[in-house]
Order: C-alpha cells, then structure tokens, then sequence
C-alpha cells in the first residue's frame, strides 16, 4: 500500500465529521469511528429468540413480537410486553450472555407497555373494540407469582405507560390511536387522547386517586384530537409526552398541569439524501421542510430530553415535504429551544455500514424510533433506535450541544424498545419482526449488549474513511484480489444498481474504499443479478448472474443465467450466454459463484434445474479458448423438506474449487452452513451437447468437507443468519466468508458478516 493511499485514509477520517456537518441541518457533530480509543464498547453478547418462551404446548412456529422491554432494579430480570400472544415475557439474565427463559404471565388482551417496581410490574393493556370505541386499563402484576394485583380503567386505549423515579405515581398516555385505513389515516378522529395519572401507594396502584391531563387545543394541527404516544418522567415528576401525529410536544408537572408545549417543528435543508425507492442507493437528494412528528424520547436530566423523530408524512400542508419523514433525533430544552438537531447525520453513517432500505427511501428512512439516555461507568449515552435499519447508534452526549457518534450496534429486525441497565454496563433491544412461520428461525427476538473493554466486534465493514461515499449492501459473492483487497458484487436488490464494491481488509473493520459501477455502453446495466465474481487476469472481472423474474423487469427467459466479462472501470465487454440445450432446463435460481483456473470457467449453479437429479445440482465449465461448454453434477450434503439445500458460492484456491453449501434456515433451525473443496483435477465434465430433446446426466464429482461455519456465523452474539454467500481466499490461504443482507429488506437484520475464518 502506497503512503498516499495510506494518508488520504487519515485525512478522510479526519474530516469525515467536518464534510457531514456542512450536510446537515444544525449543530456539528462529531464522528468518533469504531474503535474507542480507551478500548471501551458495547458489544453484543446474546441473541433470546421469543418462541423459546412459550407456553406449554404452544408451536414453536407460533407469531410472538417482542415490543417494549425493562429490567428489575437489580438488573438481572428482563420483562418484554408480546402483543401477538397476549403475555409478559421474563428473561432471566443473570449471565446476559446465556439468557434463560422464565415464563410468562398471560394476560386478558393486548399489553401494550409494562414497567417494573418492587416485584410489581405494571402493565397498559389495551382491550379495545375498535377505533371509535378504545377501552383499555393500566393492571399490576406479582411478578413472581403472575398474579394480578390491581386493574385501573383509564377509559381508553393505553400506550405508553413510565413511573416516576421517586416511585410516587404512574403515568400512562392514552393514544386512542388513528384508524389509517380511514380518510388516509387524517386526523382529526375522535376520540381524543390523554393522559392519566395514578398514584402508587404501597407499593402498587391506587385506582382512586386516578385523574387525567387534558392535551387537546395545544398543537397547531388537529388540536382537537391530541394522539399522546409516548411519555417519560424526570426527577422532579414533570411527565414529557409527544403527540406524534401532532408534531407536538407537551410537558406536564405531577398535578396534570401544562409547564410548556411547542410544535416539534421542521427539519430542514438535510442535503445528501436518498428519498427514492427505485432499486439503487443515490444519497443525492434533499429534504426540505419535513416535520419530525417524534416518537419515543427520554429525559437526560430535569431540564433536557431527546426524541427519535420517527416522522409520519401523512398531512401535507403547504410548503412542506409530503413524504420523507424527518429520520432524526433531536434534543431539547422543556422550554421548546433546540439544543441539538441530527439532521441526516445518522441515516447516513447507518448507510455507510450497510443497513440502509431502498424500500424505505422515499417514506420514513430507517426511522429513528426509540431514545435511551443512561450513564454507564461514568459516560453519559444516548442510545438512538432505528426500526428499519436493525441498528441501535450509540453516542456519548457529554456535551449535548455535540453528541458523539460511539458505535452502530446490530439490533435485529425491527427494533422497538430498549432499556439501559447502567449499574451492569449492559443494555437490551426488543424486536418486533417474526418471520418464523414461513422463515424457520427467524422469530422475534431480545438482544443483550454489555460494555466491555474490548475492541467493537460490529460493524466488520463501513465505508468511513472511504474513498467514496458509498451506501452499500447485498454483498454476494467474492474473490481476492491480493494486497489485502477483496472484490465483491451486490445482487438483484440493486437492480438499477449493479456493483463491484473494492474492500480493503488492511484495516479493523475493513473500509469498503468505492464501488465501481456495471455499465453497458457507457449506461448503467440492466436487470443484472450478480452472485459471483471471478478475476480474468488482466484487471478485469467475469460475474455470474443468476437469472431473475422481477416485477417489470424481465422473465427468466428474457434474463436467463449469464457469464460477464467485466473492464477494470466496470464496462461490460462480453456477455457470454450459456446454450439454450443447458438454460431451457433452467429454473428460478441460476448461477452462484464463479472461479477461473487457467482457460476454464467454472460457475456454481445454486439449485437443481430440471434436467438433475434428485438432490444434485451442476458446476458448469466454460472453456474460454475453445469455447466449449462441458457440466459436472454435485450431491448436495442433504435435502430437506423445509430449508432447501443451496450452493451459494464458488472459489478456487490451490488446486481446489471451495464451495459454500446451505440451508435456507436461521438460527437453532439452521444446519447446514459449510465450505466443501473439490479437486480441480478431478473434475471431467462432460460436453454440453446441443441436443435440446434429451436431459443429459453429468458425471458426479466427489467432493470433502472443510468447515462447519455455524459457530463462526454467532460470533458476534446474534443468531444464525441464513445468506451466508460470499468466500474469498487469499494466497495464504487465509478465508474470508460474508453474509448476504437482502438490501436490509423486511426480513433481514441488516447485518453483513465479513469474517476472517483463518486459514482452510
């Protein structure tokens, strides 16, 4: 590596905070990196799927949903609300890193929050018929025995429930949420929301002395339906709420009374933005005049709080953006003075470590849903979640005018509550998403972080320090290009996108330098669907494609399975097309990884066509010199009924093809995750002939086992993921695998894996 390229990674690092403040819409901030330099960071320590807590005889398939989570004073119970199944989950975490199911208490109907006090927990539960006729109460709970104690009707429907730190009272906000399928979702529709308070008295709740806090005629829009959504107590029992619908926020003194309320306002001017669902990630945009309708917040001390500007969009009013939502968080003065406002600074370093949805680019972005304010060891935090990028950004708020940007921890799918449990140095995350139904072990889940003094173990690649910004992610296959650079491609999720993304694995975590863009005739390519990569020897590349039926795209006849040769810019010079005696047997998955040894071409075809046999699947041969096409048929390790059995990628190093080969499982459910070799030199294919009558059966090749990657694939405390399709191989014979993230689509945690495996 050249000292300039050296020295141009320090001066990007160094002026990364700089280039991002010009973007954004107030105060600077600054971006710390990944790597604390007191080697202090909040790393992940366990993964607790839901369906692990289940009641006797329930499926393990059934839907659960982690929403909000506390903990017991001591730090070593966790309690979660499960709307799906009607409970209150418990955790043990006595070791957070082996978390141990509890139980549950069931309930009469839907919890939509629960807190914790003295072996009491308190929980909102919603009981309504429907949105013009809300019902609910707030009822306590012996946590030990799950024996309800007390049940206060608040007269609606309850969402957010806090108790205030001298344990005195109990405030619960009355959403009386919006039917969104009438009139669009506008408001104003009655009933109007509110907020109750009640005291505790012994320990648990006094019905009696329950009154409430009118809102209403407060906020500039829909005055007449306040829509409380969340709420938090300080010190001195002053009771924050927001009115997210009503982009407004009111603060309230113990009595019910109105200390003060503001609109929430806009966000402005936030340059450098993708608010576009169109298949690419072009941070080229701007948004103007978004208001930030937050969502949750938090109180940092009796006269500041934050809120996770989660954003609706769904009033226009003239001059402001129709769509967008604000993707911010902001903190606050209680006298409606902004102390600081994040602008776009979150959503792009969330892009630049991969977890950035197209599909939400043109709605709310990655959502900012939930902040947590806690002093652990002595550093005050800001825990920010966002729903739509599985991430949970960690910042030091020393100085509240400049927060810092710590860490981005992985969070799951579909983070929505969290809690600090600061006297352990630990945190947890509750996530709503189950999948596990058609996803076999993908269901909801609670994660454990705990502060360490160790180096952060996520994110493994971020384009900080880049040459480029570059918004990333679909990383499928892989190949080494010596130096310590890999070469990697996105797949279909890019389709107006398609990537060779230039990795630089000198560095912890590695920086994704650039991308270079696929283009055919000086255009962006086309329905590219690219899971291998190969390097020709002469700067270039070849790329597989898989094939691909998309929506307004083309069908797999009009994009069949492909090889590509590919310039060093990325200009594609050769299409090369696999016969038609060969594709018309093709099925939706085509060609994975691709490796080139000598003169040949090999390419990994994922799954059988309808030419293999039962349980085998083909490596098609390429002869680029005589332009020959031969096959060879590979026996799959197993084939189940569920969790089809795939090879996801294709490697030569040494003499030996090295494949990946999986299931489509996750976590406890997944069991196969492993790399398998097979000797060049034993590989005969037989001619590709062009008969297009008669399916030919290839000769089988052997093939040896290298490696289970499962233990790897939990390394960084969460589960199994599925899409493990990247390996790369350096001379040493030092591997690299990586997981394929979908795009951070709905069913994906957003991660990418990019592990060094050591030497096979």
């Amino acid at each position: 590596m050249s000292d300039f390229y050296s020295m141009k990674k320090r001066v990007v690092l160094a002026c990364g905070s700089a280039v991002l403040a010009l973007l954004a819409s107030s105060s600077t901030a600054s971006i710390a990196g990944w790597r604390d330099a007191s080697n202090k960071n909040f790393n992940r320590v366990s993964s607790f799927a839901i369906n692990r807590n289940l009641p006797s005889g329930v499926k393990s398939t059934t839907k659960t949903s982690a929403e909000t989570i506390t903990a017991t004073k001591d730090g070593k119970t966790l309690i979660y609300t499960d709307s799906d199944l009607g409970v209150v989950g418990i955790i043990d975490i006595t070791d957070p890193s082996d978390p141990k199911a509890e139980g549950i208490i069931e309930l009469d109907a839907e919890p939509t929050s629960v807190m914790e006090r003295k072996g009491k927990i308190f929980v909102g539960i919603n009981t309504s018929e429907s949105y013009t006729n809300p019902s609910g109460s707030i009822t306590s709970y012996d946590l030990k025995t799950g024996i309800k104690s007390k049940e206060c009707n608040v007269g609606g429907q309850p969402d957010s429930v806090a108790i205030a730190p001298s344990g005195k009272f109990i405030a619960v906000a009355i959403e009386n949420e919006r039917d969104e399928e009438f009139n669009d979702g506008v408001i104003p529709q009655m009933p109007a929301g509110n907020v109750a308070f009640v005291k505790l008295k012994g320990g648990d709740l006094d019905c009696d002395s329950m009154f409430f806090a009118d809102v209403s005629g407060l906020s500039e829009i829909a005055p007449s339906d306040p829509e409380p959504e969340f709420l938090t107590i300080n010190k001195k029992g002053e009771t924050v709420v927001s009115l997210q619908e009503n982009n407004h926020l009111v603060v309230l003194n113990k009595k019910g009374e109105v200390i003060s309320h503001f609109s929430a306002g806009l966000v402005s001017q936030m340059a450098g933005m993708d608010t576009k669902k169109d298949g690419a990630h072009t941070f080229k945009k701007k948004l103007k005049n978004v208001r930030r309708e937050p969502d949750g917040l938090t109180w940092i001390d009796n006269d500041h709080f934050a809120t996770a500007n989660e954003g609706d969009y769904k009033l226009k009013k003239e001059g402001q953006a129709k769509r967008g939502g604000s993707r911010s968080w902001t903190i606050w003065n209680k006298d409606g003075s902004v102390v600081y406002e994040d602008g776009n600074r979150l959503e792009r370093a969330i892009a630049q470590i991969g977890h950035f949805q197209d599909d939400r680019a043109g709605k709310k972005g990655v959502e900012p849903e939930s902040v947590t304010y806690a002093k652990i060891k002595g550093t005050p935090y800001m825990f920010v979640g966002a729903e739509r990028a599985g991430v949970v950004a960690v910042y030091d708020v020393s100085d509240l005018s400049q927060p810092t940007l710590l860490q981005l921890l992985p969070s799951g799918i579909g983070p929505e509550g969290f809690v600090a449990i600061p006297k352990r140095g630990l945190i947890a995350s509750s996530n709503e998403k189950d999948y596990n139904k058609k996803e076999p072990g993908l269901a909801s889940h609670v994660m454990t972080y705990e502060l360490q003094k160790a180096d952060a173990i996520y994110p493994h690649i971020t384009n900080e320090g880049g040459y480029d910004f570059v918004s990333w992610g679909s990383i499928s296959g892989m190949v080494d290009g010596g130096d310590g650079k890999i070469y990697a491609v996105n797949d279909s999720t890019f389709s107006s996108q398609p990537r060779i993304y230039v990795i630089d694995t000198n560095y912890s975590p590695a920086i994704l330098d650039t991308a270079i863009d696929i283009k055919l005739k000086g255009k962006t390519a086309p329905f590219m669907d690219m899971e291998g990569i190969t390097l020709d020897g002469k700067g270039g590349f070849y790329v597989s494609t898989e094939g691909f039926k998309e929506k307004g795209g083309p069908g797999i006849e009009q994009a069949p399975a492909a090889v590509y040769h590919i310039s060093s810019d990325g200009e594609i010079l050769e299409k090369i097309d696999v016969p038609y005696s060969l594709i018309q047997y093709q099925t939706k998955a085509g060609f994975e990884g691709i490796a080139k040894v000598g003169d040949t071409l090999y390419m990994a075809q994922q799954k059988p066509w309808a030419d293999d046999p039962f349980n085998t699947t083909k490596i098609v041969t390429y002869n680029l010199e005589s332009k020959e096409w031969g096959a060879v048929n590979y026996v799959f390790e197993k084939q189940g009924r569920k969790g089809g059995v795939g090879i996801s990628e294709l490697t030569h190093h040494d003499g030996y093809l090295y494949a990946i080969e999986r299931d489509s499982n996750y976590g406890a459910k997944a069991k196969l995750k492993s790399i398998f070799r097979i000797k060049v030199s034993d590989i005969n294919p037989d001619p590709i002939s062009n008969d297009t009558s008669t399916p030919i059966l290839y000769p089988l090749v052997k093939k040896e086992f290298v490696k289970d990657l499962r233990s790897d694939l939990t390394s960084t405390g969460g589960f199994i993921l599925e899409k493990v399709e990247g390996l790369a191989i350096k001379k040493d014979g030092t591997a690299y695998i990586s997981t394929d993230n979908d795009g951070t689509s709905k069913k994906s945690t957003g991660e990418t894996l990019f592990l060094n495996i050591g030497k096979l």
